[in-house]
């Protein structure tokens, strides 16, 4: 289960008045964006969302991670009742953002139900409409089908089930992998984004991800000292564990217009600190997975890890040292690197 933070609130400036002019719906949904410098794919995300009808989303929390663009100054002109603005002193990262705007929703606000989403991802027209007309048993959770802006099934959002405890998929996995497919193994197979029926899995990204109140009491909230990567299959995972169930549904479709790596096909990190993020919280995430397994799983990714350092060039000697680092602070479960500090693994100071 994701630890709850012990952050509060006097961390972060609230400069919008809650507003609640969707109280009387049937069933209460409201949104929760995180951005950062990325105002024009806010902006696009902003309206996408306002522009559902008020009986479908009740309220709209941008969290604004200290953005050093025009951000803040744009939500300040919003003049939708609905929009509730949640600036951060620092930058948080993803997982701090989420964990602040879910602990607003949580402590303040209460709606029967919360979707949480990048500032690049958005709902298609009538995804939040569909989503508040269905009836929705709490312990349910509902995970969009996330596609890039030109159609194809945005890989990075493909929800997964967690092989560590399903034989089938741990042996398919294992099969597969030995063909350099391993991936395909336990996440959900992409004819299920063509499918009527919804698929059960445990594990799923925060772009399009519904969380019941009742969720938000029982698994508590994000972990924001991972700061970036894996705090969102990190928090199914604690949903699962604790009881709860998660559905794939590929009527609810959202769009994600992102970009995380320089070259695809390589998968080279860009900036080069993401590095350190990605690999500490991938093998926190295994621990979590795969029990007593997590120490042979460790091994081999390191192993695969450190023959990628090809790929940076003359970046490589930086390269080992954040994932040497990722993996010592993984191993130690240390999260105690601030993220001045990792950035300082890359350009150290004078």
């Amino acid at each position: 289960m994701a630890e709850e933070s012990k952050a509060t609130n006097s961390e972060s400036d609230v400069i919008a008045p809650l507003k609640n002019p969707a109280a009387g719906a049937a069933l209460r949904l409201a949104a929760v964006v995180v951005t950062y410098n990325r105002l024009d794919q806010l902006k696009i995300t902003v309206a996408r969302l306002l522009d559902s009808a008020a009986d479908a989303l009740d309220t709209l929390v941008v969290v604004d991670n200290a953005s050093t663009d025009d951000t803040a100054r744009w939500l300040s002109e919003q003049a939708d009742p609905r929009l509730r603005v949640l600036r951060c002193k620092t930058n948080e990262g993803g997982a701090g953002g989420f964990e602040a705007g879910l602990r607003l929703i949580r402590d303040e606000i209460d709606p029967d139900w919360v979707v949480v989403m990048d500032d690049d991802a958005r709902p298609k027209p009538g995804t939040l409409e569909g989503f508040v007309a269905a009836e929705r048993p709490d312990d349910l959770a509902a995970a969009a089908a996330v596609y890039f802006p030109n159609g194809q099934i945005c890989e990075m959002n493909r929800p997964s089930v967690n092989p560590f405890w399903r034989p089938a998929a741990f042996g398919r996995t294992l099969w597969r992998a030995l063909r350099g497919k391993g991936r395909d193994g336990y996440h959900i197979p992409r004819k299920a984004y063509a499918s009527e029926a919804p698929t059960e899995i445990d594990l799923t990204s925060f772009v399009g991800l519904f969380l019941s109140r009742r969720m938000l009491a029982e698994a508590g909230l994000p972990d924001r000292r991972l700061f970036l990567y894996g705090d969102d299959v990190i928090y199914t995972l604690g949903l699962r564990r604790v009881g709860f169930r998660i559905h794939f549904e590929p009527s609810l479709v959202f769009e994600h217009d992102c970009s995380t790596f320089a070259n695809d096909q390589k998968r080279v990190f860009d900036p080069l600190w993401k590095v350190y993020y990605s690999y500490r919280n991938g093998l926190v995430m295994y621990r979590r997975a795969a029990g007593l397994l997590f120490w042979p799983l460790m091994v081999l990714a390191a192993s695969k890890w450190f023959l990628i350092g090809r790929r940076y060039g003359a970046d490589r000697s930086v390269y080992n040292k954040l994932y040497r680092r990722a993996v010592r602070d993984a191993v130690r479960q240390d999260f105690s690197l601030s993220h001045a500090e990792v950035q300082g693994l890359v350009n150290p100071e004078p």
